[in-house]
């Protein structure tokens, strides 16, 4: 239950390798600029510290639709990801509408940290000025990163190294 691993890696210009596991199933999606993709991903995981138990976002995979749905359900997080086939044509369709392609349930505080530290450690690794530069549209998501930061610290008992 307490595994989790969460990576954003990336992969060319314009590019990045998302991946998320939970010790028993795996799910990678290679993931396009055409949207905030990372910082759709802290403010999703930010907003389920807020009044609404349910957060999407989702990734253009060009011409595909990877949408991540998180249900809040007490302190754990049912993470379920959907494709759909043509982005332009579902982003408004229902979730059943998509194809269940990974799902897992986790206490909010993995999910928080995972995410968390997989941000900084883009930042580490490229920096605010080689993130835009490989990313191409957005610049990195700095706001994002320290209010998801600041309320995992505040909201969540974590015993994780920070």
């Amino acid at each position: 239950m307490r595994s989790l691993h969460f990576s954003w890696e990336l992969s060319g210009s314009g590019w990045a390798t998302c991946s998320i596991w939970d010790g028993s199933a795996k799910h990678r999606d290679v993931v396009s600029y055409c949207t905030d993709a990372l910082a759709d991903v802290l403010k999703g995981v930010k907003g389920l510290y807020g009044p609404h138990g349910i957060q999407r976002f989702s990734f253009d995979l060009e011409p595909a639709e990877a949408r991540w749905i998180l249900r809040r359900r007490g302190s754990a997080v049912d993470i379920t990801i959907r494709h759909f086939p043509e982005m332009s044509a579902s982003f408004d369709a229902p979730d059943e509408k998509g194809t269940l392609v990974w799902m897992s349930t986790r206490p909010r505080t993995f999910l928080s940290h995972t995410v968390l530290m997989a941000a900084e450690r883009v930042l580490r690794t490229h920096g605010e000025d080689g993130y835009l530069k490989k990313w191409r549209l957005q610049p990195f998501p700095t706001t994002e990163l320290k209010a998801l930061r600041y309320l995992h610290l505040a909201a969540d008992d974590c015993a994780l190294r920070h």
